[in-house]
């Protein structure tokens, strides 16, 4: 075999190599890209599916947190959110409708939607905001009226960068009242206490014309005895 020949033959088996070998590293990256799990929770039950569920604190330490997330119906009848239940947390997360609607409902082939301005929510009470730390995953548990109980564990968060818009809405804060009134019957009272004292001056000037009367009398008589005299 010529030399021309055991090279070319050398280059060809080198570019198979080389093709197997590139191969074998891209089936491995994708294979270990698959792998991958999001950092929201979801999971599956029948024909609902529950997405991107996150435990969202105040980020101040104070205050109580929500649940958001999303849950999908793929059947063919309504659902309903009746309750949350998140782990560590004694009570059930208080759940409130979007805007105009009455129910937490999941409608057949569509979604609802946890959090965020316009959507349903679910807080957490007050007494349970202690049972859940930011970094912790935490158990939490839907119940809907027809598939029944989904559980996850979903990751809990402070509500910064891209979680601000989902975190809890900051109740407001009560009103002070106006002192105006305050001053108002003081006033009153005053002027009633001058008015009731009026009287006294016009009865003291007639005790005095009583007394003076009196007075010119008993002199008037002394004298008429002294002239009788």
């Amino acid at each position: 075999m010529s030399s021309s020949i055991r090279r070319g033959t050398l280059a060809a088996t080198a570019l198979a190599l080389a093709v197997v070998t590139l191969s074998a590293c891209a089936a491995g990256k994708d294979a270990q890209t698959l792998e991958i799990k999001p950092d929201s929770a979801a999971t599956s039950l029948g024909s609902v599916k529950v997405q991107n569920v996150t435990i969202v604190t105040p980020g101040t330490g104070e205050g109580s947190a929500v649940v958001t997330g999303r849950i999908f119906n793929q059947g063919q009848k309504d659902e309903t959110l009746t309750a949350i239940k998140v782990k560590g947390v004694s009570g059930r997360v208080q759940l409130r409708p979007a805007e105009g609607e009455k129910k937490l409902t999941v409608p057949a082939g569509g979604s609802l939607a946890l959090g965020g301005e316009g959507n349903a929510s679910a807080q957490l009470p007050e007494a349970g905001a202690g049972a859940v730390r930011n970094g912790n995953a935490q158990g939490v548990t839907f119940d809907l009226s027809r598939t029944g109980h989904v559980s996850l564990r979903a990751a809990v968060v402070p509500a910064h960068g891209d979680y601000k818009k989902f975190g809890p809405t900051p109740e407001p804060s009560p009103s002070t009242s106006s002192g105006t009134p305050s001053g108002s019957p003081s006033g009153s009272a005053s002027d009633e206490a001058t008015s009731t004292a009026s009287p006294a001056g016009p009865a003291d000037d007639e005790g005095a014309e009583k007394t003076a009367g009196a007075e010119h009398a008993a002199g008037t008589g002394a004298g008429g005895h002294d002239s009788g005299h």
